[in-house]
């Protein structure tokens, strides 16, 4: 499988991590020693699920390195045009391409296992849309002190992973329902909009199970689609905050002088 990794985020004045930034990109972040994103890129290199790499979002300029590096695009302008822009390139370069994975650039813990370990899982079916969830009671043994925020189901409270599985054709024939759901993303109206209202309420009061949620989402998208619960931390620790950043940093540092 190919990999699109999306890296163009900017954060700006007021934002968690402008103090850090200022004006520069959230990828290149240095974390024990090294840009944020180039440690995505050595998991993908380690991965041995992981074909080639197209970068989304990056000057060319950056000294970014990967031996699976088949492109680097400039920034679209938001998630989808950047995802969808990597997929283009992808499918350029392996028409057959049928499914590929979509990483953030703000997951550095990650490693090759954890990779491999998510395409296995997702190739046991043929789905357009796999979903990594992580059980809070996973994250926080983890990373205790990372304040995630969780959706609490009637069966199990999780975080959402920044490293998922998606099919081509559906980025690039279905753009309405790809737009609907980049756009849900992080803003709790949106999500209610694209799985309805009455199951919003059933989230509301914790009386619907994960398996529910996926079949009604995906039943308005009119596409397939499975969440799947990872047993990985390091897949839904995102960098968005300070707090986060600095965890991070500790912790890599440490696996950087192993």
């Amino acid at each position: 499988m190919d990999a699109i990794v999306t890296a163009g985020g900017i954060p700006q004045p007021g934002e968690p991590l402008y103090e850090y930034t200022r004006g520069e990109y959230k990828a290149l972040l240095d974390v024990a020693g090294k840009p944020m994103v180039q440690w995505v890129l050595d998991a993908l290199d380690e991965a041995k699920n992981v074909e080639k790499v197209v970068l989304v979002g990056l000057p060319e300029d950056r000294g970014i390195k990967s031996k699976k590096l088949a492109a680097i695009l400039s920034n679209q302008g938001d998630m989808l045009e950047n995802i969808r822009s990597g997929v283009t390139r992808l499918l350029e370069l392996s028409p057959q391409a049928h499914h590929t994975l979509v990483v953030s650039s703000d997951i550095p813990a990650i490693t090759g296992e954890m990779i491999d370990w998510i395409v296995d899982v997702a190739m046991q079916t043929d789905e357009d849309i796999y979903y990594n969830v992580i059980k809070q009671d996973v994250m926080e043994k983890r990373f205790p002190s990372s304040k995630r925020s969780y959706t609490h189901l009637k069966d199990i409270a999780v975080c959402g992973g920044d490293l998922n599985v998606i099919r081509t054709k559906t980025v690039v024939n279905n753009e309405k329902i790809w737009s609907k759901i980049i756009a849900a993303r992080k803003n709790v109206f949106k999500q209610a909009a694209l799985v309805g209202y009455d199951t919003l309420i059933l989230l509301l009061f914790r009386a619907i199970t994960l398996e529910q949620t996926v079949n009604t989402a995906t039943k308005r998208l009119d596409v397939t689609g499975r969440a799947i619960i990872c047993p990985y931390a390091e897949i839904g620790m995102d960098i968005d905050k300070p707090n986060q950043l600095e965890i991070i940093r500790a912790d890599l540092e440490k696996r950087r002088i192993q």
